[in-house]
């Protein structure tokens, strides 16, 4: 399902534009999740992963490039496409490695085949996610924003790049879902990304962003063999 988040302040333009993205991609029957934010700083603040990101420029308080560059920190790899009313910026995109600069009013043709281009790269490039269900919906996490999933009884805490959440789910369940993926449960109440560790010993993990994460006695072995098959499929070591 493809994830959509589209961020303007003046809120009518974020309406329209939402609904014609939603027209398009009906059209093309592709299954889809649409997000509207109002603001900069409303985007930053979800801890939430999108495949393409409209973004308006200019903006009240936090202005579109500083988003942009904000929410480049956090997500390097999602498709990023201005709409401004202004070609002033045009060259600033590059620093934040945009996809496309779409000019207002937004022509229809035009939107349609940036969006289709966007598309087509995502299909190209698919990054693995699951399907969880939080705040009443049901919401994509891409597995490579994943560092750890800390569990406590029927609540899992996602703790990701972009912060942390949680959700209620069964972890027998969850394990089901990331077998094969990349994942470990390195004590009973952690199941960690083995691309995020950066060194070990007997008794914890050192993630690369400093966090330490404690692991069992009897599974040490078991994790020492996942990591090195994780780390030959990545191209780790030879």
């Amino acid at each position: 399902m493809l994830s959509i988040a589209v961020c303007d302040d003046e809120i009518l333009q974020c309406c329209t534009l939402s609904k014609r993205i939603q027209e398009i991609l009906d059209g093309m029957n592709i299954p889809y999740t649409i997000r509207q934010f109002y603001s900069g700083s409303s985007l930053l603040r979800e801890a939430l992963d999108f495949d393409i990101l409209f973004l308006d420029i200019l903006m009240e308080g936090l202005d579109g490039m500083k988003t942009a560059r904000i929410f480049r920190q956090k997500a390097s790899d999602q498709i990023l496409i201005f709409v401004s009313s202004s070609q002033k910026y045009v060259w600033n995109a590059y620093d934040v490695e945009a996809f496309h600069y779409l000019l207002k009013p937004v022509n229809d043709q035009k939107l349609k085949t940036v969006l289709q281009r966007a598309v087509q790269k995502i299909k190209r490039h698919p990054r693995e996610y699951l399907l969880i269900r939080w705040e009443r919906q049901q919401q994509k996490v891409f597995l490579d924003n994943i560092r750890y999933f800390e569990i406590r009884s029927r609540m899992i805490d996602v703790h990701g790049t972009e912060g942390c959440f949680s959700y209620y789910e069964q972890i027998r369940v969850l394990e089901n879902q990331l077998k094969d993926k990349g994942f470990f449960r390195c004590h009973k109440s952690f199941l960690i990304n083995l691309n995020r560790v950066d060194s070990y010993n007997r008794q914890e993990l050192l993630l690369d962003n400093g966090e330490r994460i404690p692991i069992a006695k009897r599974r040490y072995d078991d994790f020492c063999q996942k990591l090195l098959t994780c780390m030959r499929t990545n191209g780790g070591i030879l």
